[in-house]
């Protein structure tokens, strides 16, 4: 499979960034291409899940603070982006033979790539606690790590989600290279699990950089990976991202 690279050295806002990947997943959907797109979020931004309830968060502390939010168009719990490497793939369903063949395989490529660094980075085996447990003690997406997911002594250092449009599929994520996830539990109406998140200046005792990131992901990707430019969502769709109806919509 040949891979079409988007690598962007300039940050966006969450909206623009949402409306990005979700073009990506429309064109994968209409064309059958494949896409990994490397960037991050400029100002950093809070994205919660798209299925999770708007109230629990305080909207008066975010203002406050005057933080960046978005709804991200798959499911997951809230993220703070802020020092990190994020990765979007968008690509045909049958490219992994299935939605959870796909997850595994791109944290397989992403462990990899974190391996070639120095950590010793592998894959969760652990299945997490039923979604309505989460429900009533919300969490984190660092928080509880899943079966699948990339670990580095047990932690976990890569966030994921997931969403289908008809026959393609967008999976993205964080890479966290330094920082917190604490941003999450200062704007949160409810008592938030501690995050189990590490980063990787933290496991490798030095400061890594996007550039550095980014060769590695290419470089453990394996197939044919092309440059491309990207291509531009609709108005329409950046609006949607940004307009609090779908923010705050649950």
């Amino acid at each position: 499979m040949r891979w079409r690279l988007i690598r962007e050295a300039t940050g966006q806002t969450g909206a623009e960034n949402m409306a990005y990947d979700a073009a990506l997943l429309g064109e994968s959907n209409v064309t059958g291409q494949a896409f990994l797109r490397l960037y991050h979020f400029d100002p950093p931004c809070l994205s919660v899940g798209r299925n999770e309830p708007a109230d629990q968060y305080d909207q008066a502390a975010i203002a406050r603070l005057g933080l960046d939010v978005v709804r991200r168009p798959t499911g997951g719990r809230a993220v703070w982006h802020q020092d990190e490497v994020t990765y979007a793939v968008a690509a045909p369903i049958a490219v992994f033979g299935g939605l959870r063949n796909a997850y595994h395989a791109i944290h397989e490529r992403l462990a990899a790539a974190i391996r070639s660094l120095g950590a010793h980075a592998t894959l969760g085996l652990h299945q997490p606690p039923p979604s309505s447990t989460l429900l009533h003690h919300p969490a984190s997406c660092f928080a509880i790590p899943a079966a699948g997911e990339v670990l580095v002594a047990g932690r976990k250092v890569i966030g994921s989600a997931q969403v289908r449009e008809g026959r393609a599929f967008l999976q993205h994520g964080s890479i966290l290279l330094d920082g917190t996830q604490d941003m999450i539990t200062a704007v949160s109406r409810r008592p938030h699990a501690a995050s189990n998140a590490t980063t990787l200046a933290a496991v490798l005792g030095r400061r890594v950089t996007f550039h550095e990131v980014a060769d590695a992901i290419i470089a453990a990707w394996g197939d044919a990976v092309t440059s491309t430019n990207l291509p531009q969502p609709p108005s329409t769709s950046t609006t949607c991202f940004s307009a609090p109806a779908w923010t705050w919509r649950r």
